[in-house]
């Protein structure tokens, strides 16, 4: 895959910023995302950014991760590892993306690339000669049906030919590109066949009639109507001398298995099972009657369970009647296993005893911060102005504190700003160690680069 890289600093603007109402649409969709995964926004706001200006500019990429509290590496590495970010100036009317993937290259994609050429600028990536359009040679865009096919921003066109692209070049180069018919250019419905219909030709001419269940059967003579479900537990059997029928006969000399003695009276259930049914659930209604009398925890329940009955969840010795309240754990414990609970810690009383940082939802200050003006600390390479402020809330200030973190200083370091490894992996201790010891000519010494 070919290096990309930003465009050169005589095209690079001086500023970015979104227009107004881009930038209530940015701020609503970072809103979207959980408290500290704001920076997971940073793909559609670099799109929105490029629907606007047309392609991502080095401010562009600043001023995003300025938003996101991000460093300009990391917004950097986003914009050019996906090939839809533009990285430098694209045609003021239309920056064209032809498909050079197998199916578009079998069906003329080499055509269209030529017009390209002729009618655009020789090589991608070059503005045409009034800077109205651009283009480039893209992989596959998912509309190989109607290959070959190019992309004009967020719009493709199908089924092109040489002389069709012809046309619809020359439309946006007279401003008139929105008057182009999107989609397949030629006449078919989206991606069905060219020559109509192949299949089902025939209209159906069956119809379907709504199902009705038939009646049930007629009771036999002599037989008792059917008993209908207990609507309280205290159901009794049926008399002795009631009339037995011979289903009835039939089902009380077949043996019961558990799940007929539970499953639930359905229709046609032989009256024996409904009782039977019954008869459970005022025997279970009785158990915890009883239980809930004489206080004793209901032997069907786990003896480590907490609840209302659970050594965890007593009622209070009987001082607050009819309120439950659970027992406080002694030394952190909870009830019924091993783990600990963090204590409880009161506010301090007096409020110049409160870390303002830490009151204002920053990390509270881990070392003394040195007399003196501050460093910049964003000439280190992988810190950028909000975690700037971020590591002057801990109270580091210069870059000799950088340069002299221990291990422990890193780990406490690393875990109040929310993230592992960074010092490491950019190397922060170097960087500042040199930046101390002579500042920018001393790091250029040492790197061999300019800081940042």
């Amino acid at each position: 895959m070919v290096a990309r890289r930003l465009a050169e600093d005589s095209v690079q603007p001086a500023s970015f910023a979104f227009s107004n109402d881009n930038a209530k649409w940015a701020e609503w969709k970072i809103g979207l995302y959980p408290a500290g995964r704001q920076q997971s926004a940073v793909i559609p706001l670099l799109m929105r950014a490029q629907d606007q200006d047309g392609w991502i500019s080095r401010a562009t990429i600043e001023t995003i991760a300025d938003m996101l509290g991000m460093a300009y590496i990391r917004v950097l590495e986003v914009a050019t590892f996906y090939t839809q970010f533009q990285l430098q100036p694209v045609g003021s009317k239309a920056h064209i993306q032809v498909c050079g993937t197998t199916p578009c290259m079998l069906r003329g994609a080499e055509a269209l690339i030529d017009v390209c050429k002729s009618k655009i600028h020789r090589d991608p990536h070059h503005l045409s000669a009034d800077g109205t359009l651009s283009w480039e040679e893209v992989e596959c865009m998912g509309t190989c049906v109607n290959a070959p096919m190019v992309a004009i921003y967020h719009d493709t066109y199908e089924d092109l030919t040489a002389e069709r692209f012809e046309e619809i070049v020359e439309e946006f180069r007279s401003g008139r590109g929105d008057a182009v018919k999107t989609g397949t250019q030629i006449d078919r419905v989206t991606s069905a066949a060219e020559q109509g219909q192949t299949t089902l030709l025939i209209k159906p001419t069956a119809t379907r009639e709504k199902f009705i269940p038939p009646a049930p059967p007629p009771a036999p003579p002599g037989a008792a109507p059917a008993a209908a479900a207990p609507a309280a537990p205290s159901v009794t059997p049926p008399p002795a001398a009631a009339p037995v029928t011979a289903q009835a006969a039939t089902s009380a000399a077949k043996p019961r298995d558990v799940t007929e003695e539970s499953a639930p009276a359905l229709k046609g259930t032989p009256a024996a099972a409904k009782v039977s049914s019954a008869k459970a659930d005022s025997e279970r209604l009785a158990a915890n009657a009883a239980a809930n009398a004489n206080g004793k925890p209901n032997k069907a329940m786990r003896e480590t369970a907490v609840g209302a009955e659970s050594p965890a969840g007593k009622i209070d010795g009987g001082k607050a009647p009819g309120k439950k309240v659970r027992s406080a754990p002694a030394d952190g414990a909870i009830a019924g296993g091993t783990a600990t609970a963090a204590p409880i810690i009161a506010p301090k009383a007096s409020p110049t005893e409160v870390n303002p940082v830490a009151e204002k939802g920053g990390a509270a200050s881990l070392f003394p911060a040195p007399e003196g003006p501050a460093d910049d600390l964003k000439l280190i390479s992988g810190v950028g102005p909000a975690l700037e402020a971020r590591m002057n809330s801990l109270g580091i200030t210069k870059w000799l504190q950088v340069a002299a973190l221990t291990p422990e200083n890193i780990v406490a370091v690393e875990s109040s700003l929310g993230f592992k490894g960074r010092i490491a992996r950019d190397n922060w201790l170097a960087q500042a160690d040199a930046l101390a010891r002579g500042g920018e000519a001393e790091y250029v010494r040492v790197f061999g680069k300019k800081p940042r």
